[in-house]
């Protein structure tokens, strides 16, 4: 397992502006993340992925680059991220940092050097095109954030093209220049000690040199999604066959370092789960990818059996890392919370659901304390996404508001001036302090789950064979050669009993009774059960 440690591994997202600051400047910073590791570990992690701390003018919160090779000085220093590698690394966590390397920010130099003339060294590093007869921009293609993807640039009398913010203009990966680019980017981090790299958009990378327009998706709503990006089929703009070949030098880079890489892949979920096959599948591809796909609101057993079967069958040697929230969607407590069931209830439910799935694991930071979406007012957004569609979309604000250390402190124990976005009650209640000692807690029932997961073969590694059983229980075994674990959760109330026979053992936390032949889950319940022999669960 030491260079497959990915395999089945746990990895804890960090967003460096809301973890934990230093300075009293509101704004969480690399020496706090330092300070903050023991937690981390403390979680029986093993790794940290930092969402990304470069030089940036901050329209899209750090995912507009504008120096790929120094940390922004809101977060600190070069040796303030080497001094948080090698405090990582003494507590046996690898580090991964993201790589935005589809798009920059326009204030890169390269994009400045690019749009000075149609005939200096970087004037194809990033894609430009032509307007229409009439003036209109090249195809039809939408943008991420609203609006055309499409600007038009007055010095080079041009359009360039960006999927997301106007400020964040794509690379021309079509160009060999570029793929060096940043193939030598990714060298320098491996060179400071990081232990690999997520991949923003990973399919994002290449589009049609020919510019071909977009179709339209079949909508059946009776009204149109708020975002019209989500009406355009998007076969064109993203996720092209050009872009595996660049996939597989990444990896052969990676690999001569020992390090790995999570994609990214941002497709509607009739096609993620495809892609993240495509880009996993053997060994000359991506380690491993995630999509958006178990980071919606859909709640159901035959969801989440779907997903699964549906990604090994497309690629049985490929490798998927499962995760519920991150910084870009609502907290998965707050979605799922809908049926009557508490919150640390779901939130437990959630981490024994995760933990159990084959596949590698995300965890994005306060998860492990059962943390909630904050609502926020209009004014107080930073998110272009939810000023841009407010209020039927609410951006991502909700999920990136600080983590809190201790209830009673100032600020939450984040920061000792205002933070960036502000604390609020429902949140504080759930602060660290709170949990860290009491075993009947989220934070305590994250590490005994995942402590339980790390001891066993059949859930790091072990295939899964899923179980027909009606909604709402999700139940399905993990088989390996050692052992064979049969993990049932039930994914609403009220109160469900099964009846369960063969020989077994109960392992790890359970919230679920057995009497004889009864096993009885209550809402949110869930229990693992060692097959000792002709172990079956009927209805």
């Amino acid at each position: 397992m030491a260079n497959d440690w990915w395999r089945g591994g746990t990895i804890y997202q960090i967003y460096p502006r809301s973890f934990q600051d230093t300075n009293g400047n509101g704004i969480g910073d690399l020496p706090g993340i330092t300070k903050r590791l023991d937690h981390v570990a403390s979680l029986g992690v093993d790794a940290i992925w930092l969402s990304p701390f470069f030089t940036s003018p901050m329209a899209d919160m750090g995912y507009d680059v504008s120096d790929y090779r120094d940390v922004d000085p809101v977060f600190g220093t070069l040796d303030d991220f080497r001094a948080l590698v090698d405090r990582a690394h003494e507590l046996d966590l690898k580090v991964i940092i993201d790589q935005v390397i589809s798009h920059s920010s326009d204030k890169h130099p390269w994009f400045t050097e690019s749009r000075s003339s149609r005939d200096n060294a970087r004037a194809d590093w990033y894609i430009w095109a032509d307007a229409n007869p009439d003036g209109s921009p090249p195809n039809n293609w939408l943008a991420v954030f609203g609006g055309s993807v499409w600007t038009w640039d007055a010095a080079r009398r041009q359009y360039y093209l960006h999927n997301f913010l106007a400020s964040q203009p794509d690379f021309n990966f079509h160009n060999p220049d570029v793929q060096d680019a940043h193939l030598d980017t990714l060298k320098f981090w491996l060179d400071m000690g990081v232990d690999g790299f997520r991949l923003d958009t990973v399919n994002y990378y290449f589009h049609d040199e020919d510019l071909r327009n977009n179709g339209a998706v079949k909508w059946n709503e009776p009204r149109p999604p708020i975002n019209p990006y989500d009406l355009q089929d998007h076969v064109y703009s993203k996720t092209r066959p050009e872009n595996v070949p660049f996939l597989e030098r990444l990896r052969a880079l990676t690999d001569e370092h020992g390090a790995v890489m999570v994609g990214e892949v941002g497709d509607p979920d009739w096609r993620a789960i495809d892609v993240m096959a495509e880009y996993t599948k053997g060994e000359k591809r991506l380690h491993m990818a995630y999509s958006f796909d178990m980071l919606g609101d859909t709640f159901t057993a035959a969801f989440y059996r779907r997903k699964i079967e549906g990604f090994f069958k497309g690629a049985p040697d490929g490798w998927p890392c499962w995760s519920f929230s991150n910084h870009d969607v609502p907290r998965h407590v707050t979605r799922w919370q809908t049926h009557g069931e508490s919150e640390e209830a779901v939130a437990k439910l959630a981490i024994a659901m995760l933990a159990s799935f084959e596949g590698s694991v995300g965890i994005y930071q306060g998860e492990e304390l059962g943390q909630t979406d904050t609502e926020l007012e209009f004014h107080e957004l930073t998110d272009p996404k939810g000023i841009n569609f407010w209020p039927d979309e609410k951006g991502r604000d909700g999920c990136r508001t600080p983590m809190i250390w201790s209830a009673q402190a100032e600020h939450g124990g984040f920061s000792e001036a205002e933070p960036w976005l502000p604390m609020k009650a429902p949140q504080a209640k759930n602060a660290a302090d709170r949990q860290n000692d009491d075993p009947n807690s989220v934070l305590a029932h994250y590490r005994e789950v995942l402590a339980h997961r790390k001891s066993s073969k059949a859930l790091m590694a072990g295939t899964s064979e899923f179980l027909s059983l009606p909604e709402p229980i999700l139940a399905f075994r993990r088989v390996s050669a050692d052992e064979t674990i049969m993990c049932v959760f039930n994914l609403r109330e009220p109160e469900i009993k099964l009846t369960i026979a063969g020989k077994f053992t109960p392992v790890g936390p359970i919230h679920a009774s057995i009497d004889a032949s009864t096993l009885t889950l209550p809402g949110s319940g869930f229990v693992w059960l060692r097959d000792e022999g002709g172990l079956s669960v009927s209805l």
